[in-house]
């Protein structure tokens, strides 16, 4: 017991490497100026109508907006000029991603963790919750269920900050996933793609990584907001150094990580400050490296087992302020994935994919082994935080399409190389969107085939008639090769992809 204790000390003081961050400091500061951000919300405070059309007409134009036209967006308080905003929203949705909802499950393989950050059901110092990391076996189990009985194709996995889940532990159950075949009646169906939430690592732990399969690499900052960073991250604790955090993406990219995502909990600080640092990263990331974040994720902080800020935030943010806020990250990083979790209840998610929101999580589960072990009933005890949306794929698959939207589980373009640089640009002509309304097609007739109902395959094929019409009319030439790969798949053949 002793010796593990020592290991643990001596592991978590020799992660942080400071040369890896401070080469990217201007004068020995980041690029989360708080001041400034304050002062720029203040001097857009009453954006005139002009103006906001005129952001509007860039966002269309998919251009990253500046910090100052993204606060003038915040500081709108007319109705009309609301509605304008929220219909460029999903207009520019539907130019770059179509009209596709991307759907994934999260894996939670460990809850073991060295931090104490003041909002989380895992911190170290919730000695009620129940630790467990999964064994390669316990991994299999789960990745059957998710790939076998729900027909999911991609994962994010989700590990806490702990040396028995350290970056040998990540590769193990990253290979172990990907080789899992679970049956179904037209064969056989397996996970095509694995993105990673995990804490902050050093460049040479992200390029083993990267070989291992990754595909998006997924860190939330929390809060860009110094003083309250401090607060929630207890001095001592790898989390509370708050540049490693900030600068996790610069070396994500450095080591040649083709997709990031960022994010941050709102409700943690202000909800306007927080808008305005997700921008500033995604420009950051940008005039860096050439390319922003594949995805940003916007959580609302939510109940969590001995968690005392989940209770006493005096930042928590009101539905209508959250809709504001989706719509205000579509309009100022418009190429961007953007992602709602089951943490919202239905009636939030259905409203958010009117504001531009592109992928979402189903049937999810999120204490560990909770897929396969488990009644489905939410545990505290083994959770990181309350779910407000515990729907099956099923469901929302046929919500979806009773919404107009068709399911994609594509993952064509990280296998074809349109990844990184390469999707970024075609993201922002909106060319991306037409290989993935194609291989969206072909992905969904899979599901539907494999894992539907009657009534969700009846309400399924109406979306497909009315997709491949579309491509009919507006791709005439690509229109007979993607009948064949349809009339295939159909016939039973699996994993054919423009």
């Amino acid at each position: 017991m002793i010796k593990k204790s020592i290991d643990v000390k001596n592991w978590a003081k020799n992660r942080i490497k400071k040369n890896e961050f401070e080469k990217y400091l201007v004068n020995g500061k980041d690029f989360i100026d708080d001041n400034e951000i304050i002062k720029t919300l203040k001097a857009n405070n009453h954006p005139g109508p002009e103006k906001i059309k005129n952001i509007l007409a860039k966002s269309l134009a998919i251009e990253t907006l500046t910090l100052d036209e993204t606060a003038a967006l915040l500081n709108v308080t007319d109705t009309g000029l609301l509605r304008e905003m929220e219909k460029t929203a999903l207009q520019i949705k539907k130019k770059v991603y179509d009209n596709r909802i991307v759907t994934f499950a999260p894996l939670y393989l460990s809850n073991l963790c060295l931090n104490d950050c003041l909002y989380c059901g895992f911190r170290q110092g919730n000695k009620e919750a129940k630790r467990k990391i999964l064994s390669l076996e316990e991994v299999r189990k789960e990745t059957e269920v998710l790939a076998g009985k729900i027909g999911h194709k991609r994962l994010i996995v989700v590990y806490g900050e702990h040396p028995r889940a350290d970056v040998r532990y990540m590769v193990k159950t990253i290979k172990e996933i990907y080789k899992v075949k679970a049956k179904t009646k037209h064969g056989f169906s397996r996970i095509r793609r694995v993105n990673v939430n995990a804490a902050p690592m050093p460049v040479n732990e992200l390029k083993i990584l990267k070989r291992a399969g990754l595909g998006t690499y997924q860190v939330f900052q929390e809060t860009y907001h110094h003083d309250t960073y401090a607060t929630l991250h207890p001095r001592g604790t790898l989390k509370s150094d708050y540049r490693w955090r900030l600068y996790t993406m610069h070396r994500a990219l450095e080591a040649g990580i083709d997709d990031v995502g960022i994010g941050a909990l709102f409700g943690l600080y202000d909800w306007k400050f927080e808008v305005m640092g997700l921008v500033a990263h995604a420009r950051e990331l940008e005039k860096q490296f050439g390319i922003g974040p594949h995805t940003i994720s916007f959580p609302r902080l939510e109940p969590a087992a001995n968690a005392p800020y989940t209770i006493d935030s005096r930042h928590k943010v009101s539905d209508r302020n959250f809709e504001k806020l989706i719509t205000v990250i579509r309009l100022s990083v418009p190429y961007t994935g953007m992602i709602i979790t089951a943490r919202e209840t239905p009636q939030m998610r259905r409203r958010s994919i009117q504001l531009g929101v592109t992928q979402t999580d189903a049937s999810t589960r999120i204490g560990i082994g909770a897929y396969s072990g488990s009644s489905g009933k939410q545990e505290t005890k083994r959770q990181q935080f309350l779910l407000g949306d515990t729907r099956s794929l099923e469901e929302l698959i046929a919500e979806f399409c009773r919404m107009g939207y068709i399911t994609s589980f594509c993952t064509a373009g990280y296998r074809c190389g349109r990844t990184g640089e390469c999707i970024m640009d075609l993201l922002k002509t909106g060319q991306e969107g037409k290989f993935c309304k194609l291989n969206a097609i072909l992905t969904f007739r899979e599901w539907l085939d494999d894992f539907a109902g009657p009534a969700t395959k009846k309400i399924g094929e109406k979306v497909i008639n009315r997709e491949l019409a579309e491509i009919k009319e507006k791709m005439p030439k690509i229109y007979p090769k993607l009948i064949e790969y349809y009339e295939k798949i159909k016939k039973g053949e699996r994993d054919l992809y423009f």
